[in-house]
């Protein structure tokens, strides 16, 4: 969960930055193309600590950055999977998933309104939700 340092990486736990790393390596596959950074995002999910099925974790990130990037004026921003900041749209996906972890649904809903929009809205709790329960 997001603690007290927004802007930054040191306010993630571990599953918060394994999450970003996902959607740093999923951004740039889309982004660039490059199926390398589709290789990379489940060679890291692979490698992370306490993860039980990272397949299905990779897949929960680009259910979640497809439904986000289909609903949006304009396109992700993610910065690159080495950096210890956060763009805004990180900290607003970090503040998603602590939202759902947490399991504050009221939250959760606003944060996905201010973010998403009203058209997938619904779609994105979906998602962000069982992306939380990885």
């Amino acid at each position: 969960m997001m603690q007290d340092k927004p802007g930054s990486i040191e306010g993630c736990d571990e599953f918060c930055r394994t999450a970003l790393s996902l959607f740093r390596f999923i951004g740039a596959a889309y982004a660039t193309g490059a199926s390398d950074c589709w290789e990379a995002a489940y060679r890291f999910a692979d490698e992370a600590p306490d993860i039980a099925d990272s397949p299905l974790l990779v897949a929960r990130v680009a259910a979640l950055v497809r439904i986000l990037r289909s609903g949006r004026p304009c396109e992700l921003c993610f910065m690159p999977p080495s950096c210890r900041r956060l763009s805004k749209d990180e900290a607003d996906l970090m503040r998603l998933l602590a939202a759902a972890r947490s399991r504050q649904p009221g939250e959760l809903e606003s944060i996905v309104g201010q973010f998403v929009g009203s058209g997938n809205g619904d779609a994105a709790t979906r998602a962000v939700n069982a992306l939380a329960l990885c």
